[in-house]
């Protein structure tokens, strides 16, 4: 099983974590299921940005994103070449560390 790690952050994972995930389960589903609370505010449709990561290592390994995806990623705070909604990204073979943003914005609250 592949190993995700979580860098440090002072709301959602203050010393870090670190766990197996299955593969193909979103990074959002296997935080969450790890106690790393992160947050999404659409349901895991990826029409927000509040589970906006980034990836620091085992990119490549993660799904593809879409057109759909890298649309609305590019309203997150923070916004690397790595980064990924983690309900979009579904953990492949190899180990991936992610890194959450200090910030995220929650459009669908913020826009109405």
């Amino acid at each position: 099983m592949p190993k995700v790690t979580v860098k440090p952050h002072p709301d959602y994972a203050p010393e870090g974590a670190a766990f197996d995930s299955p593969k193909n389960l979103s990074l959002c589903d296997a935080l969450l299921a790890n106690g790393v609370e992160i947050d999404h505010a659409c349901g895991r449709v990826g029409a927000c940005t509040t589970c906006h990561v980034v990836v620091r290592q085992g990119f490549e390994s993660l799904s593809t994103s879409t057109e759909s995806e890298e649309d609305m990623l590019d309203r997150a705070w923070g916004l690397e070449a790595t980064s990924r909604l983690s309900c979009q990204a579904i953990v492949g073979d190899a180990d991936v560390a992610v890194e959450i943003p200090r910030y995220s914005i929650n459009h669908a609250k913020e826009n109405a």
